[in-house]
């Protein structure tokens, strides 16, 4: 089995809320028919608009939905099926190949099938520093900026994807996705976000801890950052 990760942009003069009840309503049953298994939807809706401080923005237009799913095989006779699938809703798809790290599992807000997640899901595509080798960037990532991302956040959902190689033309060139659930008050309230409700010293040390550790191996002019509701099926 391999995992995909597409980023979907929604057709010319439909709004974000249409395209995201077509992406609920069809895709999961169309990706299902093309072989899909374990999809998950991570949807811009009015449930985490309050969260736009959190976007950061290499793409413009900037993604509308990102879908997640496995295939047998990514390579062309399996993922040719789920590929008509994603462009008959979207106008733009650009997926990936990845291979996924489940670094905190959700056990406190068990998705449940079709049903929106408790909280909120912080979906991230992001390249590393040009300046890095592959295998310094993903040592940094992996040994070190992991530990800082579990001890600094409130997260209780993080998964890490790394990307293996583009499945659609000109998909833009990511190096990871990354998806890190929140509980609600933290698409308002950084001290909720960082862990620290009611205590600043503990939430400028956590802040200043994760900005240097992200600082260490990502490309701040190539990342996508946006607030989304999870939906698993």
């Amino acid at each position: 089995m391999e995992k995909i990760v597409a980023a979907l942009w929604a057709p010319e003069g439909q709004d974000r809320a249409a395209f995201n009840a077509a992406l609920l309503e069809r895709l999961p049953e169309a990706l299902c028919a093309a072989g899909g298994t374990h999809i998950r939807l991570n949807l811009r809706d009015e449930a985490v608009e309050s969260g736009a401080q959190h976007i950061q923005r290499w793409q413009d237009p900037q993604q509308d939905a990102v879908v997640q799913f496995w295939l047998p095989a990514a390579n062309p006779r399996f993922f040719a099926a789920a590929e008509a699938a994603l462009a008959a809703l979207s106008g733009r798809v650009a997926a990936w190949l990845v291979t996924e790290a489940t670094i905190i599992a959700n056990t406190a807000h068990p998705p449940a099938p079709g049903e929106r997640t408790p909280g909120w899901s912080q979906a991230t595509f992001l390249a590393f520093r040009p300046d890095l080798g592959p295998e310094q960037a993903d040592a940094h990532w992996r040994d070190h900026h992991t530990m800082v991302a579990i001890e600094t956040q409130a997260n209780f959902e993080y998964v890490q994807n790394r990307v293996v190689r583009p499945l659609t033309p000109e998909a833009p060139a990511y190096d990871a996705f990354v998806e890190e659930c929140f509980p609600v008050a933290a698409l308002t309230d950084p001290h909720a976000f960082f862990d620290a409700d009611g205590d600043e010293a503990k939430f400028q040390a956590n802040l200043a801890t994760m900005m240097d550790s992200c600082g260490g191996f990502i490309d701040f002019a190539r990342i996508d950052v946006i607030p989304t509701s999870q939906y698993d099926f």
